[in-house]
C-alpha cells in the first residue's frame, strides 16, 4: 500500500477517481491480507468507508483541516507498524511527500478540493448505525451539522453586527441569535511530521464506548402500544392444559409458579413493574400455576388408553395403514 511507486503515481495531478475505480482499489487492498470478503460483504464495507469519509469531509471545520484529517490517519498507521521498520519508513516517507505536496496549497485551492470530493459523495446517503446513534446522521442518511461547539480556526463566535467607517473605526453594532451555541476555537493542530493534531475527525470512531441500546424508553413505549390481543390468555390457557395439569390463577407468591417472561431481560421486566405500581397497570400480570390438577390428569390417562387401543386395533398386514413410527423409518 505504501510501495513508493504506488504513491508517486496517486499524489500525480489527476481526474478524481470514478466510484467503479475507487471501488476496485479497495477491494484489492482489503483483499491484499488474508481476509477474504464475498461481494456482498465487500459492497457494505466499501458503503461504510464512503460514508465515513464523507462525514470527516463534511464536518471538518475548514478546508485545511483536511490535512489534519489525513494526519491523524498516518498517526494510526503509524502506531500500527512500529514494530516494523522498514514499514514505517515507507509510512514517513508517504507523510513527507504528503506535507510537500499539499501544504503550499492556498485557502481558495484547498476549499475547491473539498467541494470537488463533497460532489463525488453528494449521492451516496447510507445510513450507518454508529452515526444514527450518535445523532450526528438523520433517518434519510443526510449528516446533521451541528451549531455548537468550537469555531473554527481564523473565525470569531457569531452573533453580532458591526458596521465600520473609511478608517476602520466600529460605529454602530448589533446582536442577532444564532440558533446555536458557540465557542473560541482550540489551539490549531501541527501540521507536522509529529505533533498534537486536535482535531478528532480521522481518528477511531469507536474507541468511544457507546450507551447501551437495549437501555430504552420503556414506559412511554408501553403507553404508545396498541392494546393487548385478548387471545393472548386463552393462548396462556391452551398452553397451561398442554403442559398438563395447570390452571391460570391470580398471582400467588406463596405457590410454585411456571413463569412466562414477555420481556427480553429481566431488568425490562422490572422497569415495567415498577411504572405500573405507582397508579394504573400497563398490563394484566397472569400467572400459570404449575400445581398438579386430578381432573385434567385422569382425562389425559383417558385419551392416552384411547390411542393405546387403536393402535392395537390396527394392526395386522390387513391394516390401512402401517405404524406412524414405521412410516417415518421408511420415509
Amino acid at each position: 500500500m505504501f510501495n513508493k511507486g504506488f504513491m508517486e503515481e496517486l499524489l500525480m495531478p489527476q481526474e478524481l477517481y470514478s466510484h467503479r475505480a475507487l471501488r476496485t482499489v479497495l477491494t484489492r487492498l482489503a483483499h491484499a491480507s488474508i481476509m477474504r470478503l464475498n461481494p456482498a460483504s465487500m459492497d457494505r464495507l466499501y458503503e461504510l468507508m464512503v460514508m465515513a469519509f464523507k462525514y470527516q469531509i463534511l464536518l471538518c471545520p475548514r478546508p485545511r483541516d483536511l490535512l489534519l484529517i489525513s494526519y491523524n490517519h498516518i498517526d494510526a498507521l503509524k502506531e500500527f507498524v512500529k514494530d516494523t521498520p522498514i514499514i514505517a519508513n515507507q509510512v514517513d516517507e508517504t507523510h513527507r511527500k504528503i506535507i510537500e505536496v499539499y501544504t503550499p496549497l492556498s485557502e481558495s485551492e484547498f476549499q475547491l478540493l473539498r467541494q470537488t470530493l463533497l460532489i463525488f459523495f453528494q449521492d451516496m446517503h447510507v445510513r450507518v448505525s454508529l452515526f444514527l446513534t450518535n445523532k450526528v446522521q438523520n433517518p434519510n442518511g443526510h449528516f446533521a451539522l451541528p451549531t455548537t461547539g468550537p469555531v473554527p480556526q481564523g473565525s470569531e463566535v457569531p452573533g453580532f453586527i458591526r458596521v465600520f467607517n473609511s478608517r476602520g473605526k466600529e460605529m454602530r453594532r448589533w446582536e442577532f441569535p444564532t440558533g446555536g451555541s458557540y465557542t473560541n476555537p482550540p489551539q490549531e493542530g501541527s501540521f507536522e511530521l509529529f505533533g498534537n493534531r486536535v482535531i478528532r475527525l480521522g481518528t477511531n470512531m469507536y474507541s468511544v464506548t457507546q450507551p447501551d441500546e437495549t437501555h430504552t424508553s420503556k414506559s412511554s413505549s408501553l403507553k404508545d402500544s396498541s392494546a393487548p390481543n385478548p387471545l393472548a390468555k386463552e393462548e396462556l390457557n391452551l398452553l397451561a392444559h398442554l403442559m398438563g395439569g395447570m390452571e391460570v390463577e391470580s398471582l400467588v407468591h406463596s405457590e410454585i409458579c411456571f413463569r412466562v417472561n414477555l420481556f427480553s431481560s429481566d431488568q425490562e421486566e422490572e422497569q415495567a413493574s415498577a411504572s405500573g405500581e405507582g397508579g394504573a397497570s400497563l398490563f394484566e400480570v397472569i400467572s400459570i400455576q404449575a400445581t398438579q390438577d386430578v381432573q385434567t390428569n385422569t382425562e389425559l390417562a383417558r385419551i392416552v388408553e384411547e390411542f393405546a387401543e387403536e393402535g392395537s386395533q390396527s394392526e395386522g398386514p390387513s391394516s390401512k395403514g402401517d405404524d406412524l413410527l414405521a412410516m417415518m423409518d421408511e420415509l
